[in-house]
């Protein structure tokens, strides 16, 4: 077993986008995402640049486990994840910041100049090359996402998080800890979005309407530690272009 962490400097729902049912990432960290492989654990943490946490005082923004990993090209043709295509006509917030944003022009899309990149509000044309340097999406049924309600977590059960970006993910290989630090996240989750995202409209509710019960949440022992969240983050209601 193995977690590898790194940190967010936005997070508006994009990146990763933990609507419909799954969380996926699809976009930024393309070294991370060609890299892991399903049953890893990926964690992605606050920083500074995001919400002002300092090194060594990080809270975990999302955890999830890698359930699969499919290409661009199946992304964006399987109906499952056809709610994740980004609408710009809709007026649900939730629906406009979608990441599956590549669709493949010919049959077995394997190089960047295969896809078009469809309309969205986070990531431009000049994106396009970075995020398709790897051709894999991560999916997961099994994770829960804190976004603005980012985890404070104990010393006890810390995972080893990383000072910098870390494309690769910093890895935690103990399989004590990681059990550990596993199971006090998922402790007393019921639902597996538990805030809205930093960036993302105060008076915006629509996100709440896109998943119920945590699916896939894994077996776990009653932690007795106390879990706190912070609430020292920055909220705004623009819509800001991510850069990974």
């Amino acid at each position: 077993m193995s977690i590898y962490s790194y940190k967010l400097t936005v997070d508006s729902g994009f990146a990763p986008n933990p609507f419909w049912g799954v969380l996926t990432l699809a976009t930024c960290k393309p070294r991370l995402r060609e890299k892991r492989k399903e049953g890893d654990w990926i964690a992605g943490w606050t920083s500074s640049k995001l919400c002002g946490d300092k090194v060594g005082e990080e809270r975990l923004v999302y955890l999830m486990q890698i359930t699969e990993k499919v290409s661009f090209a199946d992304y964006f043709t399987d109906e499952r994840f056809r709610s994740k295509i980004p609408d710009q006509n809709s007026l649900t917030y939730v629906n406009c910041c979608g990441d599956n944003i590549y669709r493949p022009l010919v049959a077995n899309a394997s190089v960047c100049s295969h896809f078009n990149q469809v309309p969205n509000c986070n990531h431009g044309g000049n994106e396009k090359e970075y995020d398709l340097s790897s051709l894999q999406v991560l999916v997961s049924n099994r994770f829960v996402y804190f976004g603005r309600e980012a985890l404070a977590i104990p010393d006890e059960f810390r995972p080893q998080v990383p000072q910098g970006q870390a494309p690769f993910g910093h890895r935690t290989d103990c399989p004590d800890r990681c059990q550990q630090f596993i199971e006090f996240v998922f402790d007393g989750v019921d639902t597996p979005i538990v805030g809205q995202p930093h960036w993302w409209p105060s008076e915006d509710t629509t996100w709440t309407t896109t998943s119920n019960a945590c699916r896939g949440k894994p077996t776990i022992k009653k932690c007795t530690t106390k879990r706190k969240s912070s609430g020292r983050v920055k909220s705004t209601t623009r819509r800001m272009p991510i850069k990974c």
